[in-house]
């Protein structure tokens, strides 16, 4: 039996064969579906005592936004997106949350939030079978994480990403959430370049263009410049 939401037309290749017109339609509401710009702007999480929640998140630096009454917002440094809590906001059971922070260096991550105050698990990478201590070996993006939890126990995630998988961004389009980010692009950039000289055995005039593309490659996941 094939479930559906309330109100979605049920479709399959020998309906669409027998209703073209159907089959058309349903293209159409697709495609125009996808070309909305749909941003995610905003995760509740559930908090038992509101005070404590806003004390916790105002020490790891991030920055509270303005509301209307009953709704605490903050913005973590560098983010598009916000968390929010407050008395009736949600009907999950404080605690039950888990979201991912992603982070262009794990160990400088884990060290501010550290001297921030706040407990943090050591730094695990995912292995073969399972997670491993430490940092991934081959400083892979996406292995390299460590994890903390607020005064409710909602867990937060970093995640050490610095080249993006194919596609994970759209139109190519390149931005740094903080200066810190860009420093750390450039400064993977620079090492990728010199290895580049190396090969080719001559110096590239044309470096700052070799820059702007590796740089760009990293988080659209392109081909980088060879």
């Amino acid at each position: 039996m094939r479930h559906r939401l309330p109100g979605t037309p049920l479709l399959d290749p020998r309906e669409a064969a027998m209703c073209p017109k159907t089959a058309q339609a349903d293209m159409s509401v697709m495609a125009s579906v996808e070309s909305i710009a749909t941003k995610l702007e905003v995760i509740v999480v559930p908090v038992s005592d509101v005070d404590r929640a806003k004390a916790f998140y105002g020490r790891l630096g991030w920055r509270l936004d303005r509301t209307p009454p009953g709704i605490v917002q903050f913005t973590p440094h560098g983010s598009d997106c916000s968390v929010q809590f407050g008395p009736d906001l949600t009907a999950a059971a404080p605690g039950s949350s888990v979201a991912y922070l992603v982070v262009s260096d794990i160990a400088a991550a884990r060290d501010a939030v550290v001297a921030a105050g706040v407990e943090v698990g050591g730094i695990f990478h995912v292995g073969p079978d399972g997670p491993v201590d430490g940092l991934d070996p081959e400083r892979r993006s996406y292995f390299s994480r460590a994890s903390f939890r607020d005064p409710d126990g909602n867990t937060w995630l970093m995640q050490e990403i610095t080249t993006r998988l194919p596609g994970r961004v759209e139109g190519g389009l390149t931005s740094y959430g903080s200066a810190s980010d860009l420093a750390g692009a450039l400064r993977r950039a620079a090492a990728a370049h010199e290895e580049h000289e190396k090969r080719t055995g001559q110096r590239d005039d044309d470096w700052p263009d070799w820059y702007a593309a590796y740089m760009v490659s990293e988080q659209s996941g392109a081909k980088p410049p060879e």
